[in-house]
């Protein structure tokens, strides 16, 4: 005998930190299979141990971990689990980030401050990590970071979906308008308007101190809002100041209604407060990350984005095309 040969026979392994196990778990039921028991504990100092339950060998293996206060800890979990399945000899490791932290720090706009966000990336290939799975990056330019596959899914399919059809009553050209909190974001205005009906766009020109973090000036609206329902889209709300400033700007020039449709839900304090008492009359967001009970409110409606995720994690694992996800508009 020359050579011994082996029918490979691919292995799909869903593993979840402790971050989200509700998401992880809703994923896993989509793909119609079970996490994988995982151990995970703290000793007394506060090191994280983690350690998997059943053989990894040779497998297609997917670390799902949404990096939600304290983020620190969360990402740690994360690394030690890709590293975990590296040295039990898993055959591929995807990282899923739902919510990629330290994104916000893409770039320096000062000297001697750091790009984190590119930290972050070199981290998890240090750790094994063979490509990342990620939703709603604050910035595209994240995907470079990472030497490897990266795959950017995008909210924007579901929320705009919902927000089609619970507003399906309105003239999508003549009575709604599609507002980008900042003129950063323009370009995911334009796509939010391609997918209803081509209603017009405005953005607000904002201001930031750079040395005051999550503190802005909604200065003026630009774009016809008047008398119109304005769909106001960001990728993420954290303490809710930018967004919730941009909405009292969009009522002072006119707005009928103000709708705030968001990927990420931070929800720092006191960003509730925030919301609840805002002039927007709903609060669209995904589940990329956990909110607490006592978070939930009124005006908050969550979609979940475990669908997406799933459709994802079989495309990469069945060597399909994760673009096709975005009707070709990934």
């Amino acid at each position: 005998m020359t050579s011994i040969k082996r029918t490979t026979e691919k292995n799909l392994m869903v593993f979840s930190g402790r971050a989200h196990p509700e998401l992880a778990q809703e994923v896993a039921s989509l793909l119609d299979i079970s996490l994988v028991p995982t151990t995970a504990y703290e000793f007394a100092n506060s090191e994280i141990y983690v350690r998997f339950q059943e053989s990894v060998r040779g497998s297609d293996a997917f670390v799902i971990q949404s990096h939600t206060a304290p983020v620190n800890e969360w990402i740690m979990e994360h690394l030690i689990m890709v590293d975990a399945l590296k040295r039990a000899s898993a055959k591929r490791i995807t990282v899923v980030m739902p919510f990629y932290g330290y994104a916000r720090q893409d770039k320096k706009h000062r000297g001697r401050e750091p790009i984190s966000a590119r930290l972050m990336a070199d981290l998890f290939k240090t750790a094994g990590a063979d490509r990342l799975i990620a939703v709603d990056l604050h910035t595209a330019q994240i995907q470079g970071f990472f030497d490897g596959p990266v795959d950017h899914l995008m909210a924007l399919p579901i929320l705009s979906e919902y927000v089609k059809k619970k507003y399906a009553h309105l003239d999508m050209a003549q009575e709604l308008a599609i507002v980008s909190p900042d003129a950063g974001r323009i370009k995911v205005a334009e796509q939010w308007s391609a997918r209803l009906g081509g209603a017009p766009l405005a953005f607000i020109h904002k201001t930031r101190d750079i040395h005051r973090p999550n503190e802005s000036v909604a200065n003026r609206v630009g774009g016809e809002v008047q008398g119109r329902t304005c769909i106001l889209v960001d990728d993420m709300i954290d303490t809710g100041g930018t967004i919730v400033k941009a909405a009292e700007a969009l009522v002072k020039e006119g707005a009928a209604d103000v709708i705030i449709a968001a990927t990420h839900p931070i929800l720092s304090d006191p960003a509730v407060d925030r919301l609840k008492n805002s002039p927007a009359s709903e609060i669209v967001v995904t589940n990329t990350l956990p909110i607490a009970q006592d978070r939930h409110f009124d005006k908050l409606t969550v979609l979940s984005i475990a669908p997406l995720i799933s459709r994802a994690i079989h495309e990469v694992f069945a060597d399909g095309s994760v673009t096709s996800l975005f009707d070709g508009q990934a």
